[in-house]
């Protein structure tokens, strides 16, 4: 090799290498965090990690999970200002009020107008970006004569029940919004009371729950109305059903918010997608929830979608965290009685 070229080949070598520092030097990294189900190789994370990267790859996501969204916000605000995350993902609206309280949060810039809820969303900081309904579901070859009423279910002793927790799951939260909601406050003591004596387990999480009840251990578990949807797209069977109560059901609605004080171009572009019909369709598969956006997504979702546009729901973004504790602190004190 003579002079010349190794000249040559040194300057290119030297380029090169400049060239890929340039580039590691315009990835950006986007901390997310959001609860372990979503991050799971199962869940909707790896497919909305791997969409949002092909569209922005000047954009690195990388997921920080938490058991659970209670686990998560409360270590967002045990860091504060010093937190790593520049988006969290996993939040709902039972956690709403709160959230508000802790000023952690900044406002974003997806359009709202593209929201598809049974409610009117206006908060600018936080954004949909799935929602569903809880119901309790059974199955339909053991039980012929499922309850019509959340009033219903609490009073039949001849039903075995299995529900959450509410002080470790936002499922188990959920029902606490309902009892509240349906009965007048001089009779939620009693309506527990009656509840527990046909309880079979108030579980930690919704999965322990839901795998005993798929072992045969109750007549019908808390969850969500999708859940069949999962039973019926994925193992094609058809046994299992969700109550439709006639008071309504608790709506549940997942929520991402950027982190405040935190400039990050990608956190934008992150939010922006997760309302997009890619992201839309592989949250609501994955996570089987259902769409906030109207694009279609498939025709046993969209009609469950429909369906649910027009049913009444108790919204609980506007109970206020002191609210809950107390309604949970009662829950506590009639569950033994």
């Amino acid at each position: 090799m003579n002079f010349k070229t190794s000249l040559i080949l040194t300057v290119l070598s030297t380029f090169s290498i400049c060239s890929f520092a340039q580039q590691e030097k315009t990835t950006q990294d986007l901390t997310v965090y959001t609860y372990k189900s979503f991050a799971s190789d199962w869940g909707a994370g790896p497919k909305v990690k791997q969409g949002f990267e092909q569209q922005y790859p000047q954009c690195q996501l990388n997921y920080v999970p938490f058991e659970s969204s209670g686990l998560l916000f409360n270590r967002l605000r045990l860091e504060g200002k010093k937190t790593k995350a520049d988006v969290v993902l996993g939040l709902d609206n039972h956690l709403l009020q709160e959230a508000i309280q802790s000023e952690l949060f900044a406002e974003h810039k997806v359009d709202l107008s593209q929201l598809s809820l049974p409610v009117v969303w206006q908060d600018q900081r936080f954004l949909p970006y799935d929602f569903g309904r809880y119901a309790f579901v059974y199955d339909k070859t053991k039980l012929t004569n499922p309850p019509k009423s959340l009033q219903e279910l609490v009073e039949r002793q001849d039903l075995r029940v299995i529900y959450q927790d509410p002080r470790t799951s936002g499922v188990g939260r959920g029902l606490v919004v309902w009892l509240n909601s349906v009965y007048p406050q001089q009779e939620v003591a009693q309506a527990w009371q009656t509840l527990a004596k046909h309880t079979v387990t108030v579980g930690k999480g919704w999965s322990e729950s839901y795998g005993a009840f798929l072992k045969g251990e109750a007549d019908l578990v808390l969850s969500y109305s999708t859940s069949p949807l999962y039973h019926l797209l994925n193992e094609q069977k058809d046994q299992y059903q969700a109550t439709d109560f006639a008071e309504g059901g608790v709506l549940q609605i997942e929520l991402a918010a950027k982190i405040a004080n935190k400039e990050n171009a990608c956190s934008d572009l992150f939010m922006d997608y997760l309302i997009s019909p890619q992201a839309q369709k592989n949250i609501v598969k994955n996570n089987v929830m259902l769409s906030v956006t109207s694009d279609p997504i498939e025709p046993h979702y969209d009609a469950l979608k429909q369906h649910q546009l027009k049913s009444k729901v108790f919204d609980s973004s506007n109970v206020s965290g002191e609210q809950l504790k107390q309604w949970i602190s009662q829950w506590q004190a009639n569950l033994a009685k």
